[in-house]
């Protein structure tokens, strides 16, 4: 993984993605305040969905949008090797995956979205 594809990039990515989820605008034709979750598309809850419920598509989505997730890391033993399995791990097994439930490494962590998709 190159500079571009860092965890550090990607912490950066949720924190923005946060601050935008979080954003508000007032609708000038009716004075009321529109938030992400009031124009969303939200496939699993489409009447009453929340941030969580929204269908943003981002490589964070592989993580839950949960930087805890993104810091994990765990021993994993493959045969006589031990190492550790961190999120380099888990995104190429979610990008050849992407609607696991449960990845193959030590982390088994879910490939699918916080909305609940792929």
């Amino acid at each position: 993984f190159s500079g571009v594809l860092s965890e550090g990039v990607l912490r950066a990515l949720l924190e923005l993605q946060e601050q935008l989820a979080n954003t508000t605008a007032l609708a000038p034709a009716s004075g009321k305040e529109v938030t992400l979750s009031d124009v969303c598309y939200a496939p699993l809850n489409p009447t009453q969905p929340t941030l969580d419920d929204c269908c943003v598509n981002s490589i964070t989505q592989y993580f839950q949008n949960n930087v805890t997730r993104l810091s994990m890391t765990a021993t994993q033993t493959n045969g006589k090797e031990t190492g550790t399995a961190d999120w380099r791990d888990h995104l190429i097994y979610c990008v050849n995956s992407p609607l696991s439930f449960k990845d193959i490494t030590a982390l088994e962590l879910s490939c699918m979205a916080q909305y609940g998709g792929p």
